[in-house]
C-alpha cells in the first residue's frame, strides 16, 4: 500500500508540474497572444493607412483625368472654331467680288444666265457660311460699336442720330460670337 501511495503521490506531484508548466505556458501564449494581437492592430492600422492614400491618389488621379479630358475637348472645339474662322476669312473676299457683280449689273442684264449663275453662286456661299454658324454683323442705323465695326469715315447730318451708322462700305462678318472681320462703316455725328 505504500507503495501506492508512493505512486499516487508521484503521479500528484507529476500532475501539479504538468499543471504548473501548462499555465506557465498559457499564460506565456497569453503574452504572445497579446504581442500577436498588437502586430495585427499595427498592421491592420497601416493597411488602412495604405488604403486611404490610394484611395486618395485613385480620386485625384480621376479628376485630373476629368480636368484633361474638358480642356482637351475645349481645345479641340476651339482649334475647329479657328480653322473656320480662317477659312473664312479667306473666302470672304471672294463673297465681296460677287456681290460687287450682281449690284455692278443693269436691269437688262438681270434676265441673262451670266447674271442667274452669279447669283446662285453667292446664294450657296451665303448658305455655307450661314451653316458654319457665321453671320453678317448688322450695322446700318445702328449704333456705332468699336467692337464689331471700324469707321473708316465721319460726316454731319442731322438725318442720323449721334455715332450712328450711316453706311456700311464693307460688310463684317462673325461667327460664333467671334468677330472674323468688323465692318467698314461710315458714322455720323
Amino acid at each position: 500500500m505504500k507503495e501506492n501511495e508512493k505512486e499516487i503521490n508521484d503521479d500528484l506531484t507529476n500532475e501539479e508540474e504538468l499543471l504548473g508548466e501548462e499555465n506557465d505556458a498559457q499564460e506565456e501564449g497569453a503574452s504572445e497572444s497579446e504581442e500577436k494581437a498588437s502586430d495585427v492592430i499595427d498592421e491592420k492600422a497601416e493597411l488602412e493607412k495604405k488604403a486611404a492614400d490610394y484611395l486618395d491618389r485613385y480620386q485625384r488621379t480621376l479628376a485630373e483625368f476629368d480636368n484633361f479630358r474638358k480642356r482637351t475637348s475645349k481645345e479641340k472645339a476651339s482649334m475647329y472654331d479657328d480653322g473656320v474662322r480662317d477659312s473664312v476669312l479667306k473666302l470672304i473676299p471672294v463673297i465681296d467680288n460677287f456681290e460687287r457683280a450682281v449690284l455692278a449689273v443693269s436691269d437688262e442684264e438681270k434676265e441673262s444666265g451670266l447674271y442667274k449663275g452669279i447669283e446662285m453662286v453667292l446664294k450657296q456661299f451665303t448658305e455655307i457660311l450661314g451653316s458654319l454658324g457665321v453671320k453678317e454683323i448688322e450695322a446700318e442705323g445702328k449704333k456705332f460699336d468699336p467692337n464689331f465695326h471700324n469707321a473708316v469715315t465721319h460726316i454731319e447730318d442731322e438725318n442720323f442720330g449721334e455715332n450712328e451708322v450711316c453706311a456700311v462700305l464693307q460688310k463684317g462678318y462673325i461667327c460664333r460670337d467671334k468677330v472674323i472681320r468688323p465692318s467698314m462703316v461710315q458714322v455720323a455725328n
